[in-house]
């Protein structure tokens, strides 16, 4: 059965710094039309740093939507669609931890919301760090915290972390620990 949609006509209904908003009329593989509602934006990353001590790198800030301060590893928005996802792991790992890796490497890409949303997250391990200064952006707040791995896992499994993108990396991140592939 062929499930693919095509795009017939599509209108921008808000642009912005962050994300693009628009209406887009879809062909349906029945023949029928549907209005798809669709924000774009241009992917982030995140990075499960492991320490020396197998402790995992975490940021706790305030995340506005959720009113809440939210414990999560270091995350960002690529610059632009132009900027290579490991790039801006790396950028983001040392403006929000200072830490740099010897050793950074893919562990696969999230879509973490697929039904309206074009966000493509790639997530990444980082071994071997050093460390230095912080360099959050200017309307970046937000502290730094090493939990052990295995805690980190089990805070996971407990509901203690919410975010999606820090539980699937750190979930991978522990699989090839545990299968002695870092």
């Amino acid at each position: 059965m062929n499930l693919d949609e095509k795009q017939l006509n599509y209108e921008y209904i808000y642009k912005g710094k962050i994300i693009n908003m628009r209406r887009d009329t879809a062909l349906l593989p029945n023949g029928k039309t549907a209005l798809r509602e669709i924000v774009e934006h241009p992917g982030g990353v995140c990075v499960a740093a492991l320490t020396d001590n197998d402790e995992v790198l975490f940021v706790k800030q305030f995340r506005y939507p959720y009113f809440e301060s939210i414990l999560e590893i270091p995350a960002g928005k690529r610059d632009s669609k132009d900027e290579s996802p490991i790039d801006c792991g790396i950028r983001e790992l040392k403006e929000e931890t200072g830490a740099v890796a010897q050793n950074i490497f893919p562990l696969g890409e999230l879509y973490p919301t697929p039904g309206y949303c074009d966000e493509i997250i790639w997530m990444f391990g980082a071994t071997n760090l050093s460390f230095g200064e912080q360099d959050p952006d200017d309307d970046e707040f937000l502290t730094v915290e090493k939990i052990p791995l295995k805690k980190a896992v089990e805070m996971i499994l407990s509901g203690e972390i919410k975010d999606a993108k820090t539980q699937v990396a750190i979930l991978k991140l522990n699989h090839l620990k545990e299968n002695g592939k870092i």
